[in-house]
This record gives structure tokens, sequence and C-alpha cells, in this order.
């Protein structure tokens, strides 16, 4: 993979992490578009690089949200920040479970299954569909909703099942607040993507990494964190004013394109 490419990959993933439109599928699309024949390994490496950048921008726009949040475990009680902390714990499980199961057959899936891409997309679009019909409330995410929409999360390991349109559409669907439902989608995905990242770095001989494409690496990694930045401080403020059916419709325009050029 050439620097151009990467330096591609890094801003699709930058600014579509934070939108409900499968930032990951929109890698393996402009993958396939750029003819790249990567390896099941280093395609999943190179997706889940991209996908630590935006988690780091994710906790340098949280930070204040994150330091409270420490500072409230460290109290040692049982308050708010300890209930949230306890919370996301939940929301992790399923994702972390169905990634150590299945991991070699989650691999196989970052290998240019533009397919497999398009029609989830599709699902993501009716699912956003339904969410944007559910009723506006006040409601705090519950211990009930967390394992919830972690199961939400652990199903958006497919490329084309948006992570925070599936997260936040469940949460929606579940009477919680939209600003609440995605705070906690942004924060609950942060500890999985480190959690990931570390595996797969300590998982010596999985992936062998050539200096060009470190230096491929490297350069998505950054353009994605920069991006993510400017991404997750814009569409924080559009997904919660902004009505989910355009981003369905983005979705199915996507999907079908995608299906079109998996059978051409």
């Amino acid at each position: 993979m050439g620097w151009l490419e990467a330096l591609v990959l890094g801003i699709v993933q930058g600014l579509t992490e934070f939108l409900p439109v499968s930032s990951s599928g929109h890698l393996e699309i402009v993958k396939a578009l750029f003819g790249e024949q990567l390896v099941a390994k280093e395609s999943l490496f190179m997706t889940v690089m991209l996908h630590g950048a935006t988690a780091l921008s994710t906790i340098v726009i949280f930070r204040k949200d994150l330091l409270e949040i420490f500072k409230g475990l460290f109290q040692f009680r049982w308050n708010k920040e300890t209930q949230f902390s306890v919370k996301i714990i939940l929301s992790m499980i399923p994702a972390a479970g169905v990634g150590i199961v299945f991991n070699d057959q989650i691999e196989t899936l970052f290998e240019g299954q533009i397919l497999l891409v398009g029609f989830m997309l599709l699902i993501t679009a009716a699912l956003l569909l339904l969410a944007d019909r559910a009723k506006t409330t006040n409601k705090d995410v519950s211990y009930f909703d967390a394992i919830v929409i972690g199961i939400s999360q652990a199903i958006a390991i497919l490329p084309g099942i948006s992570r925070s349109g599936a997260t936040i559409s469940t949460s929606v669907i579940l009477g919680v607040d939209r600003a609440k439902a995605a705070r906690f989608s942004f924060l609950m995905v942060v500890p999985l993507i480190l959690g990931k990242m570390a595996k797969d770095l300590l998982d010596a001989g999985s992936v062998s990494i050539s200096n060009e494409s470190f230096l491929s690496v490297s350069i998505g990694f950054i353009a994605a964190f920069i991006t993510g930045l400017v991404a997750c401080s814009w569409m924080i403020t559009l997904v919660k004013n902004s009505k989910l059916t355009y981003f369905a419709i983005y979705c199915a325009i996507v999907g079908v394109g995608a299906i079109v050029l998996s059978l051409a």
C-alpha cells in the first residue's frame, strides 16, 4: 500500500468514524477502488490502526469527561462515575467475547468482501430509519441498555454495519436521550480499540510490516487522527441534531453502489 492510498484511507476513517455510516465498510470500499491486494491480516491491521487513531482523537475530545470518570473512580464510592464505568464495562463484554472467539473468522471479513459490505450498509440504513421514528426522551443509559447496546456493538464488527449507527440507534430505540446515546457510543469503543491494538502489537509474527508499510500505516494513522479531531467535534452536534434518515439514505446509496461494484 502506497502513502497516497494510506492518506486517503486515513481521511476516510477520520471522517466516517463518528457518522453512522460504517467506517470499516468505507475502508473496504476504498481499498477495492484502489485495487489493493492485501492479505487478510495486513488489511485488518491497517483497519485496526486507523480505528486506533480515531479512538485517540475521541480521548482528546472527551478528555474532560474521562478525567471526571477517573476522579470519581478513585473516590471508591458507588457514585455516578463508577456506575458509568460499570456500564461501559458491561457494553464491552459482547464485542470482546466475539473478538476473542471468532478472531480468525473476523480477519477474513476484511479481505475485500464488498458484497457483504453492501448488504450490511443496507441493514444499517434500515436500522437508522427505525431509530429515527423513536421518541425523544431524557433517559440515561441503564445497565440493561448497556448490555443490549454492547450486543449491537458486537454485531457491528461486520464491515458495513456502522458501529456508531448500531449503538446510537439501539440506544435511541431503547428510549435513551440522543445526546447521551452519542456520548456513550463514542466512549464505549475506546477500551476495545486500545485492547485490540495491544493484542495485535503483542502478537509477535502475526503481521510482518516492512519499512514502506510502516510509513504508510503512520501516514494513515496521522491523517485519521487529525481528521478525527475535526470530525468528532463537528459530527457529535450533527448526530444529536440531525435526522438519522439522511444518514440512512446515504448508507442505502453507498450500499447499492458497493453491491453493483462487487458484481461488476
